[in-house]
């Protein structure tokens, strides 16, 4: 095992180098003197620069957001995003420690915007027994308002709301045609190509007895091209909750408009064991050769961490893993209607869907879990808040307050999703040329992107045969790794002759959080007998440790001040980098390696909480935590 720490300019070490020994092809050199380019940062054609920002956000305009209070609509979203302070929908000036570069306001399909017109009073809905009950339980304030939104969400999310109710919430109709043009309209109004991009999106919401099915719809394309459809929904005669019944949507939407388009799942964690089948779908329908190559084809992306649990793994599958139970929610399904069992949990996180995929991929050909890993908020504030000490909650009626890390987010005969359980969690990052609309949904097809959980590290991941120290030592390590191998979301492509992959990876702490603790390459594969494995390497780590006889790395340490709501960078690294090679590789063996990237403990959002209102934090709250990111893989494939 090798490590490598490196100290010199930050910026340098992820981008250009200072030496100049990138060497153009021919043609590039035309007209020039023969040999290298003095300027290292001529004819470089690589995505160079990385972009932090949310795929997953809600406004008013999603019903369950409107029901918890949610009143900012798309402009505060886009502002706030943006860098501007707002004021939240519970009254309190918010604004961000620094702006994002890009957004996607995915608010949910169904029904989008029927809270809005509720909550007025429209007559259209009001025509309706059920439309003027909720409408005057909500009016009613306190238990009565509670009560009516709990019926009206249980209703819709049972699919049990009349269909004449929503008939003008629905595709076909010219007020939810009206609603969707209000959501490009924003969009294309707030986009600022190199400054701030958006991306259209919606969220499309199947929900199975409670079982979380959730995909987020992104475009690469603007109103010319989205404004020619509206979103597809779950709720029929129209829609469906079948993804397969999407992935037609999404092809039929590039055949009618020229456009492109993905989608990506969140939160297979709430699924029950749906998420990421290995024989059959939830409708009994067996997996071939079309579910496999559709699922690969449409969802280049997964989003392994958010507000409602984070999805990378679980220590009971990976009980070796010291670092898997990380924010776990595992207590039941998305509205706590079914309980979670055992064997459900290999259906539901990110590290066991990739190893299922080697399996699918052996027995059809295809590998229909081969995405990247994306965090993101799925905040339903219109405010895109990750960072602990700034962290607004899930819904608006989980705002700072007093007494909301004791107010669950869900509760029923089964258990609870706490208020303290709640993780301040996540953002995209992507690597791309510039920021526009069409380069960060281009990096996302390519799955040249990575999930943090709110810190905004900077974190670069390469695969190749032969990398050596003298490549990182050289500083210009995105030259060497683009030149010699490929970047994560990659396939690694075999070769002839002896010899294991070489990973290039390096880190950098994020500017005003906290330092690094380690970084680690996690492999997984599948063996002769069609069984998969997986193992996590410690590759970097800060000074002042070595692995004990076991291999087992000592921990950082912990500064965080529980009761001052502070930590100190007085342990940890503020880079890391090495180059690492597979001690253990087998070339007849599909694998996939990620990296997974430690900061220090730092404090949780109740810390925070705690702190500024006085209060107690729960006993069974965790007050500390290693905040990550996690890379998008890299694929080895032997040959044939």
């Amino acid at each position: 095992m090798r490590r490598l720490f490196v100290g010199a300019a930050l910026a340098t070490l992820l981008t250009a180098p200072a030496a100049a020994q990138f060497i153009p092809s021919e043609s590039s050199l035309s007209g020039m003197y023969p040999g290298k380019a003095y300027s290292p940062y001529a004819e470089r054609d690589f995505p160079d620069r990385v972009f932090f920002g949310d795929t997953h956000l809600h406004t008013g305009l999603s019903v369950d957001a409107g029901l918890f209070g949610a009143r900012l609509g798309l402009d505060d979203a886009y502002r706030f995003a943006k860098g501007e302070q707002v004021i939240s929908n519970t009254g309190q000036p918010v604004k961000l420690s620094r702006p994002l570069d890009w957004l996607v306001i995915a608010d949910h399909s169904d029904a989008m915007g029927f809270f809005n017109d509720l909550s007025k009073g429209a007559p259209n809905i009001l025509a309706f027994e059920e439309g003027k009950r909720w409408y005057e339980g909500l009016q009613a304030g306190g238990e009565a308002s509670a009560n009516a939104a709990l019926d009206l969400i249980t209703t819709f999310a049972q699919g049990k709301i009349p269909p004449d109710l929503l008939a003008d919430y629905s595709p076909g109709a010219k007020n939810y045609a009206s609603v969707w043009e209000k959501v490009v309209n924003a969009a294309e109004a707030h986009n600022d190509p190199g400054n701030f991009s958006t991306i259209i999106g919606f969220e499309w919401t199947s929900l199975v007895s409670g079982n979380n099915l959730h995909r987020n719809v992104l475009f690469r394309d603007g109103a010319e091209k989205a404004g020619q459809v509206v979103p597809y929904t779950t709720q029929p005669p129209v829609g469906s909750t079948d993804p397969l019944d999407l992935y037609k949507w999404l092809e039929n939407y590039e055949a009618k408009t020229g456009g492109t388009v993905l989608a990506l799942a969140h939160n297979g964690n709430l699924s029950n064991g749906l998420m990421f089948p290995v024989d059959a779908q939830y409708t009994g329908r067996a997996l071939d050769a079309e579910y496999v190559e559709k699922r690969a084809r449409w969802e280049k992306m997964y989003e392994t961490t958010q507000i409602k649990g984070d999805g990378e793994a679980h220590p009971l599958l990976s009980p070796d893993d010291a670092f898997a139970n990380y924010e776990t929610w595992d207590v039941g399904n998305l509205d706590l209607t079914q309980a979670k069992t055992p064997e459900m949990l290999q259906y539901e996180y990110t590290r066991e869907a990739l190893k299922n995929g080697l399996k699918l991929e052996a027995r059809l050909g295809t590998n229909p879990y081969k995405f990247g890993i994306v965090g993101s908020t799925d905040s339903h504030t219109a405010l895109s808040t990750a960072e602990e000490d700034n962290f607004f909650g899930k819904a608006a009626n989980a705002e700072p307050k007093p007494e909301r890390m004791l107010h669950p987010f869900t509760k029923t005969d089964i258990g609870a999703f706490e208020g303290y359980q709640l993780v301040s969690s996540g953002y995209a990052a992507v690597w791309a040329v510039e920021n526009t609309r069409t380069a960060i949904f281009d990096a996302m097809a390519r799955k040249e992107v990575y999930a943090t959980t709110g810190p905004r590290m900077i974190v670069r991941f390469f695969g190749g045969w032969d990398f050596t120290d003298d490549d990182l030592k050289s500083r210009q390590p995105a030259f060497r790794g683009y030149g010699k191998g490929v970047p994560m979301g990659g396939d690694l492509r075999p070769r002839s002759g002896d010899g294991a992959p070489t990973f290039m990876v390096y880190a950098l702490r994020d500017p005003i959080g906290a330092n690094l603790d380690r970084i680690q390459i996690i492999k997984g594969w599948l063996d002769g007998e069609g069984n998969t494995h997986e193992k996590v390497y410690d590759v970097a780590w800060s000074p002042g440790r070595e692995p004990d006889a076991n291999g087992v790395l000592p921990d950082v340490g912990n500064t965080v001040d529980v009761a001052a709501a502070n930590w100190t960078n007085t342990i940890g690294a503020s880079e890391l980098a090495t180059v690492w090679t597979d001690p253990d590789f087998d070339p007849a063996q599909p694998a996939f390696y990620y990296a997974r990237v430690l900061e220090i403990p730092t404090p949780r959002w109740v810390v925070y909480d705690a702190f500024r209102f006085g209060v107690e934090i729960p006993e069974a709250a965790e007050t500390s935590a290693q905040e990550r990111a996690y890379t998008s893989p890299i694929w080895y494939g032997p040959e044939g």
